[in-house]
């Protein structure tokens, strides 16, 4: 690696408090650092308040603080291309997908990367809570060392050649200590509350905002022997293991969605958390991504998650084709969501991760979801 002062690091700002914490750890290691702000998505409410601006005044004000240049890019485009329309077309087919996955897949990682080099940069760095390692040659993607903020699950799809540019400069720190080192150079940003949720949507209803792009078609609620519980307002509005929103009330206990019929319109209930259909043994997933590009050759036991939140599962993986594969769970697992992430680790490496096409149990699929 070349000498710090002559390494231009260019890094993805969000005017929050990770990005900002990152900005001063690799200016503070002797960096060439370049601050820049990425403007995704048009978010201008009704009364022409731009959340993006506040934002970029914050990443200004750090970049101030730093002594280091800052720019925006707009990347607006690309993202309602790449990400957002694939985002429509998910809830379209019934499923639930991760943007934030795809996100960092073609907008972070891809556009912006290639954004950072024609700038000059030898690296990009962002204030994910990861850790990458070169062991043989090969580029290891670890979890960050805070459990409770590691993010390699959303950057599951990245490849060989976007880690040997890459650097996470929070991934051995504690979001803790992320706090006080803030506090402690009195950055802008350093008491702002982290943002939650998609981007686009942001505080909105999520509701609202799907139905301003997808027409609803609300239609009956059943269970699975076919009894009429109530109307639900349009598929696309529910998820799997989802328990608000369904309005049946009577006694025992809650009722929780089980499955939806697309083709009749169906949104399937069932009564109880551990209620039988929502439970599975493997699931098929394509789209797969080897971080080190090397796929099992037929079949390998590690842990995998489904979901962000969630502890590890042990798994056997079977290798179908080069972009198919089986995962047996060795324990049922609760609420298998098509359309997310199911994601592959061996203890603290990250092998790569797929996107969820289909839930078995006994080796059949559920043929009422999707």
């Amino acid at each position: 690696m070349k000498d710090p002062k002559d390494t231009r690091v260019v890094i993805g700002m969000s005017g929050g408090v990770d990005s900002s914490v990152a900005a001063l750890l690799l200016k503070e290691q002797g960096y060439d650092v370049v601050g820049i702000f990425m403007k995704n998505w048009d978010d201008t409410d009704e009364n022409g308040v731009c959340t993006a601006t506040e934002d970029f005044e914050d990443v200004i004000r750090v970049c101030n603080q730093l002594d280091i240049p800052y720019y925006a890019v707009n990347f607006e485009k690309q993202y309602w291309d790449k990400v957002f329309r694939y985002f429509l077309d998910e809830y379209k087919a019934g499923r639930t997908p991760n943007p934030d996955v795809m996100c960092n897949k073609e907008i972070k990682f891809k556009a912006f990367l290639d954004h950072a080099i024609s700038l000059g940069a030898d690296y990009l760095a962002t204030g994910h809570y990861a850790q990458v390692r070169e062991k043989d040659g090969v580029y290891e993607m670890l979890r960050g060392k805070d459990n409770n903020k590691d993010q390699t699950y959303f950057l599951n799809q990245l490849s060989q050649d976007v880690l040997a540019k890459v650097m996470f400069p929070l991934g051995n720190l504690d979001k803790k200590k992320v706090r006080e080192i803030a506090k402690e150079h009195d950055l802008a940003t350093a008491t702002k509350k982290d943002s939650t949720g998609i981007c686009f949507i942001g505080e909105r209803n999520f509701k609202e905002f799907l139905s301003e792009y997808l027409p609803a078609q609300p239609g009956e609620m059943q269970t699975l022997d076919g009894e009429i519980k109530g109307r639900h307002d349009g598929l696309m509005y529910y998820t799997l293991g989802q328990r608000q929103g369904l309005g049946i009330g009577g006694a025992g206990e809650p009722w929780f969605v089980v499955g939806k019929n697309l083709e009749d319109n169906i949104l399937y209930v069932g009564q109880g958390f551990h209620h039988e259909a929502l439970y599975s043994d493997a699931l098929i997933a394509t789209q797969i991504n080897w971080i080190s590009r090397k796929a099992p050759e037929v079949e390998m036991e590690c842990t995998a998650k489904f979901r962000y939140r969630q502890d590890d599962s042990p798994v056997t993986v079977q290798v179908l084709d080069d972009d198919k594969v089986k995962v047996i769970f060795h324990e049922p697992q609760r609420a298998i969501t098509p359309g997310q992430a199911v994601v592959f680790y061996d203890g603290e490496v990250c092998l790569g991760g797929a996107t969820i096409d289909e839930v078995l149990k006994e080796d059949k699929a559920l043929t009422y979801v999707g």
